[in-house]
């Protein structure tokens, strides 16, 4: 029996693993529950885990440039759409998203796999121009964030990041940024700021809507495998991904009998009508692992990277993961 660790938050896909109704084969596993961002500091530079949580776009960047330690298998435990994302500042003048093009844009990290994504829709579905951002980075309510990975940008870019004391929600009041790219609210959107606002009035119309054109669900996290484990045992990548896809399982069986209960176990009104919802949208089975129904979700990350400079080529979808995972089924 081989021990290794695992890292990677307490979603509900995930919890069957970390609380041992599914095991690995041959594995005893030591599990880790820490929120991304923190796996994401030290997973790419020291690699402490045998398994865990990998930013998407991180991991891109870092394979192509043939520097990752980590090898990912196609189990995607984070995924979201970030129409809800987008904040302006109420007297910026911004209405539309062209309007932001030239105009003073805060962001976490320019990195981050959340505003990889966002680019590329403002880009994809809104002609928006992304490389006349003036981009600024750091936290959104904390200061102290930084690129988890150096980047190397053209000259034409102007991405640099915030004061070692300063956050961009505090900089947005303060009229020295135009708009927010955020998978985290800010503050002050939180507390019901009115000099704050969201760019499109309903997110979850204009996701629906995104969905219904593109067809993609936006990957954001991966699960990665420290590379020499691979090399030495490849099976091991696929018992890996056989026990990610089963607790997968679990947890949408689980969300149908919380749906369909006569009550209700969580403090949500309308979970059921949102599980209803979804699944008329997407599909009953709307969150599969697996390469082959992911491709054109795993095409547009890796041409997003290239585009915006942050991998010197555009990866193939195949390239990204263990070759033993590559045909086998997600679902």
């Amino acid at each position: 029996m081989q021990t290794l660790s695992l890292a990677c938050w307490n979603y509900d896909r995930c919890e069957p693993l970390i609380d041992g109704q599914v095991t690995i084969d041959g594995v005893q596993l030591q599990s880790n529950v820490i929120y991304p961002t923190k796996i994401f500091a030290s997973a790419f530079t020291e690699a402490p885990f045998d398994i865990c949580e990998l930013s998407a776009s991180s991991y891109v960047m870092q394979l192509s440039q043939g520097q990752c330690e980590y090898v990912a298998i196609p189990v995607f435990v984070s995924r979201a759409f970030r129409h809800s994302g987008f904040y302006v500042r109420a007297d910026s003048g911004i209405i539309t998203p062209k309007d932001l093009e030239g105009r003073l844009i805060g962001v976490p990290e320019y990195q981050m796999t959340m505003a990889l994504w966002a680019r590329g829709i403002l880009q994809d579905d809104y002609g928006v121009d992304c490389h006349t951002f003036k981009t600024r980075t750091g936290g959104t309510n904390k200061a102290g964030r930084r690129e988890r990975l150096p980047l190397v940008l053209p000259d034409h870019m102007d991405v640099r990041p915030i004061g070692d004391a300063e956050n961009l929600n505090d900089l947005i009041l303060a009229g020295a940024l135009d708009a927010l790219i955020s998978p985290m609210t800010p503050q002050a959107f939180t507390e019901g700021d009115p000099r704050l606002r969201r760019l499109f009035a309903d997110p979850a119309a204009e996701e629906r809507a995104y969905f219904r054109r593109a067809g993609l669900f936006p990957i954001m996290h991966v699960i990665g495998i420290r590379r020499q484990l691979v090399d030495a045992n490849p099976e091991l990548a696929v018992d890996v991904f056989k026990a990610f896809v089963a607790a997968r399982r679990i947890a949408m069986d689980h969300l149908e009998e919380t749906a369909t209960a006569s009550a209700n176990r969580l403090h949500l009104p309308w979970v059921a009508a949102e599980w209803e919802a979804t699944r008329a949208l997407m599909g009953n089975d709307y969150w599969p692992y697996g390469l082959a129904e992911n491709v054109a979700d795993l095409e547009a990350l890796c041409r997003y990277s290239h585009e915006q400079h942050l991998s010197p080529r555009c990866l193939d979808a195949r390239e990204l993961f263990v070759p033993a995972t590559l045909d086998l089924p997600g679902r």
